[in-house]
């Protein structure tokens, strides 16, 4: 027996360790090409997977249904924002040509009152023609009523409180507390001699005096949205008429402003024509807020599958082969495309609600609506730019953009120093003899367009020639900027891209692997329609979110592997 269990020993064992050996090793390959098909079908295109897997494109094609009705839907907001703001603006047009005296249009800050008794007369034209809107006005003006009275004119001068100003001896003695004075005229009818009679109380402190306001509160109805069967909304438009004398340079400039506020009308009834049903917007909104959740929980879901798989190549170069991914390749399971969807669905879902709550008059906030849904539709479109990519002479421009956009933000943040040091060089030197560098945003302005070229030669003449030293200051400042960013900087950033073209052109004609990730994927041959990427047990429509049985399936499909010749 000992005899022979030792020949079995010696004539077995090595034979049996061989196998073993020859079994692992053709596990770890199977590990490997099982980890490499994976890889491929998370970067296959829709197509490429429904060729692999029978699944149906669901994504991409819940992608073309949302462009479709979040661009509708924002046609049709874009329409009735158009409405309100032309309303406001011609209000306050109308404003300006009621309550200002000699009002011309274009005026706009050369509108302004240089003598004393031009400012009674423009106060005393503004309450005049305030008590008489009912009588003047072409609109739908009215006053604002609270209970059985109107809401009153406020006018309320401010100054210092004490004051003996000697510009001939240059001396002067200021307390730099600031009173208010306020004169309050309702009107009431018929007129008679009460609005003279308070306005010969009102003296305005011309040598110590700030400002002067006058505030009022007319309400209007928009009714140009009956023709586009909407119900029309009530207005309230808070009337601000400043002198401001705060320079005390014996130019009071007089402005008219106005803030809205939009209400729901009380009481209404059209006839003639029946107004548009609200409910199908708001079903409609209803829609693209379902929708964008959808695609919201599928595009989260692809970034975690890409999360997941990402970890799991990890593992498996570190333990297996001993080595770290870099950063540049873990990104890469990171889908941009489907961050930018995220945040899409996300502002247009938030931009809904607001616009659902603006047709039921909750709210009014039309501006941040119109950030909602105008940046969400617009990170939609960009999306469709990933679709493009499917196509090869189109994905050379894509994979140009992505490739170059770190180099570009570097580029820009180097660049960006040279131009906030000219921005804040102009401004404090050349502001006061140039309009265009009166204030840093103008500055701005202005050198960003000399740099693309436009309103050069402007800008170099209206440079005032008051102080010979700062014009020909201006004249070497002009020329270095104009020189250093278009001749240099911007043939500079033309380079660094295409130097980028040229590279992902080279790389795609000669088909060679641009990462170890991409060297490790390319050892898998499998073609989509090899059949070797399908999971037994697999819907073409959804995928099971289970890990047992995501297990159960891996399991199946790896046998089924093996039994193929």
């Amino acid at each position: 027996m000992d005899h022979s269990g030792g020949l079995y020993s010696s004539v077995y064992e090595p034979n049996g360790h061989a196998a073993w050996a020859d079994d692992q090793q053709h596990q770890d390959k199977e590990t490997a090409d099982n980890l490499r098909r994976k890889i491929k079908y998370f970067f296959m295109n829709p197509c490429e997977k429904y060729k692999a897997r029978g699944r149906k494109p669901w994504k991409l094609m819940l992608q073309i249904i949302k462009i479709a009705i979040i661009t509708i839907q924002l046609v049709s907001f874009g329409l009735s924002n158009q409405m309100v703001v032309t309303f406001k603006e011609e209000n306050l047009m109308t404003f300006k040509h009621l309550f200002l005296k000699d009002y011309v249009d274009g005026r706009g800050d050369s509108y302004a009152v240089y003598r004393q008794d031009e400012v009674y007369e423009h106060i005393s034209y503004i309450v005049d023609k305030y008590s008489r809107l009912r009588n003047i006005t072409v609109g739908n003006h009215a006053y604002e009523k609270k209970g059985d009275t109107y809401s009153p004119l406020s006018l309320c001068q401010e100054f210092y409180r004490n004051g003996s100003i000697s510009p001939a001896n240059e001396t002067f003695d200021i307390d730099a507390q600031i009173e208010t004075e306020c004169l309050e005229i309702v009107p009431v009818f018929p007129m008679g001699s009460t609005t003279e009679d308070d306005l010969l109380n009102f003296v305005v402190h011309f040598k110590r005096l700030l400002n002067v306001k006058i505030k009022f509160t007319l309400k209007a109805i928009n009714l140009q949205t009956v023709r586009n069967r909407e119900l029309p909304n009530c207005y309230d438009f808070d009337v601000t008429i400043t002198f401001n004398n705060q320079a005390h340079s014996g130019r009071i400039r007089v402005d008219l402003d106005n803030d809205v506020d939009i209400n729901e009308c009380r009481d209404w009834k059209v006839t003639g024509a029946s107004p548009k049903n609200i409910y199908y917007p708001l079903l409609f909104d209803c829609l693209i807020i379902v929708t964008c959740i959808t695609s919201l929980a599928l595009c989260t879901r692809s970034v975690l599958n890409g999360i997941r798989l990402q970890f799991e190549y990890t593992d498996f170069c570190l333990v297996r082969q001993g080595k770290k991914v870099p950063w540049s390749d873990r990104l890469e399971f990171l889908n941009g495309w489907y961050i930018l969807i995220i945040a899409s669905d996300t502002l247009t879902i938030i931009g809904s609600i607001l616009k659902i709550e603006i047709q039921t008059k909750i709210l009014t906030s039309y501006d941040v609506c119109s950030i909602f849904l105008g940046t969400g539709t617009m990170l939609v479109w960009i999306g469709v730019i990933r679709y493009m990519g499917y196509f090869k002479k189109y994905n050379i421009l894509i994979l140009t953009l992505r490739a170059a956009f770190p180099n570009v933000v570097r580029f820009i943040g180097c660049a960006g120093i040279i131009y906030l040091g000219y921005c804040f060089c102009g401004w404090i030197v050349l502001g006061p003899y140039h309009e265009k560098f009166r204030t840093l945003n103008t500055v701005s302005e202005c050198l960003f367009s000399l740099i693309n070229g436009d309103d050069m030669y402007p800008t170099f003449k209206y440079m005032k020639q008051k102080s010979y030293l700062v014009w020909l200051f201006s004249r070497v400042y002009l020329y270095t900027f104009v020189s250093l960013f278009i001749y240099m900087i911007l043939s500079l950033f033309i380079t660094l891209i295409t130097d980028t073209y040229d590279t992902i052109k080279q790389q795609q004609q000669e088909g060679s692997p641009v990462s170890e990730l991409h060297c490790f994927m390319s050892e898998c041959k499998d073609l989509p329609t090899s059949g070797r990427y399908r999971v037994e047990g697999e819907s073409g429509s959804f995928t099971c979110c289970f890990p047992r049985c995501k297990d159960s399936r891996e399991r199946l499909s790896s046998e089924s592997i093996d039994s193929e010749p």
